[in-house]
């Protein structure tokens, strides 16, 4: 039995006494170990590190559909302005006393809004009336003097004649004539006077009745009875310098100031769409009345008046618009069935192209797009993306195409 384990034993044990292998095969088999572990490694990185995803936001392509002119060339923001708008105030300094409007009232031209305390008016007119009336009884009484001393001119003439009288009692005659007739002239002009006085009494009681200047809306109620109105600040503050506001609203339209670098763009007569900031889904067609001839150096903007096509109860004067102004088209060119915009931070620039990340499952990828018009927060899309698609907006700038994204 022992014998036999001897025999086994002596069979496992290795025997050293042959020759010993060179160190080139150790080399080897370390050289191909070093191969398997950075193949592995490759492999391991392309697997694990092409699947972690990158948090990306993503906003949607925005379809609009197509107006009846072209594509827009420009667009701008603005507001609705009133070309005939109105603070009314009284031309005297006066007391309120009564108000006949309110605000959200239709007025029409030549209507009372107001009156002021007249008292004082009526007094004064009362007065020069008296004046003239005063007047017009002197002039009478001199013309009847003036009838007399004619009357004695002529008797004296024949007494002189007759050598009854003496020439001096005819020359007496004769001034006594011509002092009363330029008495009268006198008279009358002062009439004259007294009769403009008159006029100009009428005219300032007129004035304690302010009257809308023009047919319109009040839009504001700025004086109450018993407060003191004035055309000039007086008072120390106290004194009211307007009774009311009135707009015009037959006379809104649009102002927009627009880059001094592209009111090239824009020429009169355009055609333009307008949405208003409450209406967003609402679409006003208008066209450009004139650019103003004058440059803000401040802003380096030009201002642009725009006019409605229809005017609506829903335009309010004052209120925010954005203006978009189109491109004509030839005569049988249709426009686009529908508008692609997206959001400025989508657009990015590769080399001479513009491109845009389009989000497809869980990856993303990258699209050569053509843009339009330009806006202050949107770009418009000519090719390059659909309306059902969305597109990254916010993530790092080494995304590739066919990146792993995670939608935040």
């Amino acid at each position: 039995m022992n014998s036999r384990l001897a025999k086994d034993l002596d069979a496992l044990r290795i025997d050293r006494s042959g020759p010993r292998p060179g160190g080139t095969g150790r080399w080897i088999a370390l050289a191909v170990l070093a191969v398997v572990v950075s193949g592995g490694a490759l492999l391991a990185w392309r697997w694990f590190g092409s699947s972690a995803s990158v948090t990306v936001a993503v906003a949607p392509v925005r379809a609009q559909a197509g107006g009846t002119g072209g594509g827009a060339v420009l667009n701008a923001t603005g507001y609705v302005t009133a070309r005939r708008r109105a603070t009314v105030s009284a031309e005297i300094t006066g007391r309120v006393v009564e108000v006949h409007i309110e605000e959200g009232l239709a007025v029409k031209a030549g209507q009372v809004v107001a009156r002021l305390d007249d008292a004082t008016f009526r007094a004064a007119l009362g007065l020069s009336a008296a004046r003239l009336e005063a007047t017009k009884r002197s002039v009478e009484e001199t013309q009847a003097r003036l009838r007399l001393a004619e009357l004695t001119l002529d008797r004296a003439r024949r007494l002189v004649a007759s050598g009854v009288a003496q020439q001096d009692e005819l020359d007496r005659a004769r001034t006594e004539v011509e002092a009363l007739g330029a008495r009268t002239l006198l008279e009358e002009e002062q009439v004259a006077v007294a009769e403009r006085e008159v006029d100009l009494r009428r005219t300032e009681l007129s004035k304690t009745v302010i009257r809308a200047p023009f047919s319109g809306v009040v839009i504001s109620k700025d004086a109450q009875p018993g407060e003191m109105v004035s055309p000039a600040a007086a008072g120390g503050g106290f004194t009211r310098t307007g009774l009311c506001t009135i707009v015009d609203m037959s006379s809104l339209e649009i102002e927009v100031e627009v880059n001094e670098s592209y009111i090239a763009r824009v020429r009169a007569g355009q055609r333009v769409e307008a949405q208003l900031d409450a209406y967003t889904g609402w679409r006003i067609p208008g066209h450009v009345i004139t650019t103003i001839p004058a440059a803000d150096r401040q802003k380096a903007t030009v201002l642009v008046r725009a006019g409605f096509d229809a005017l609506d109860p829903r335009i309010l004067p004052d209120m925010g618009i954005k203006v978009s102004f189109l491109e004509e088209r030839p005569v049988g060119e249709t426009a686009p069935a529908v508008r692609l915009f997206v959001a400025r931070a989508a657009v990015r620039r590769d080399g001479d192209r513009d491109v845009v990340l389009v989000l497809a499952g869980d990856r993303v990828e990258r699209r050569a797009v053509t843009l339009g018009a330009t806006s202050a927060d949107e770009i418009e899309i000519l090719a390059g993306l659909s309306a059902a698609e969305r597109v990254v907006i916010e993530g790092p700038a080494r995304l590739t195409d066919g990146a792993r994204v995670r939608v935040r």
